[in-house]
């Protein structure tokens, strides 16, 4: 980290610039270290970015210690401004159906990073604050989003994707699924066969904390080989959360 220990603050962009700082640490996270790349890349400019970028609400995390950079990124989609946009974000890769029918409030979620200095730390925790105060003003019910493993081996990643459509599969009235031309099944071991510490070992620990605060998957994985990823859906009924796991979320769950 630095000599000086950070001091956090978490707020929306505002500016241009601001939102060019969240596309350039997105860079260096996506693309320098899990290698992803897409048509809108700005390799020349150091930018991980794409059309949706400007229908999103941009959560950064700033340190304060280093004349407020940003160090850490949460993108936020509302159901108003998925309609100017045309669609979510994953709906290029899932079938909302269900989620849309629900006439519940709606928040997708995506592109979460930080900085590697910041990471195992407290800055996941300030930006799950500013998510929970987010949530909360806007009166979203069901938080969602694509989040990741890297890389598109799905042999591979056979143990983990397997756990998740076994354990954490989503109750039907939110079972999202992967879109039929690019379904990837996930159930690729049987339950019985499967080592569930093992398995869990191969999570993101993004992913581990949706699930601790009672996330389910969508029906599917969706092998996004531009992004160098596969990527699976993640569903939070906020209503559903416990007392314990509405202390955790409102108090930061640890990436």
């Amino acid at each position: 980290m630095t000599a000086t220990a950070p001091k956090f603050r978490v707020k929306l962009a505002e500016t241009e610039a601001e939102v060019r700082a969240a596309q350039a640490l997105r860079y260096e996270v996506f693309v320098e270290e899990l290698g992803s790349d897409g048509a809108m890349v700005d390799h020349a400019a150091r930018l991980e970015r794409d059309r949706f970028d400007a229908f999103f609400d941009h959560l950064l995390l700033l340190d304060t210690t280093r004349a407020d950079a940003v160090v850490g990124v949460y993108r936020l989609l509302r159901d108003d401004q998925a309609a100017r946009a045309g669609q979510f974000y994953s709906e290029d890769e899932y079938e909302l159906g269900v989620l849309r029918q629900s006439g519940r409030r709606l928040l997708e979620l995506g592109r979460s990073c930080l900085a590697k200095p910041y990471r195992g730390g407290l800055g996941m925790y300030h930006l799950w604050q500013g998510l929970s105060d987010y949530v909360d003003a806007h009166g979203s019910d069901i938080l969602f989003g694509v989040a990741s493993f890297h890389g598109t081996d799905v042999q591979r990643l056979a143990l983990p994707l397997s756990l998740l459509h076994h354990r954490h599969l989503a109750p039907p009235e939110l079972r999202v699924r992967a879109r039929p031309e690019y379904f990837q099944p996930m159930d690729l071991i049987a339950e019985e066969a499967l080592d569930r510490r093992a398995a869990m070992v191969q999570v993101p620990p993004l992913i581990k904390a949706y699930l601790r605060l009672g996330g389910h998957v969508g029906e599917g994985a969706y092998v996004d080989h531009a992004f160098n990823t596969t990527d699976v859906c993640l569903i939070m009924d906020t209503a559903r959360l416990s007392a314990t796991q509405r202390a955790i979320y409102t108090k930061g769950a640890a990436r």
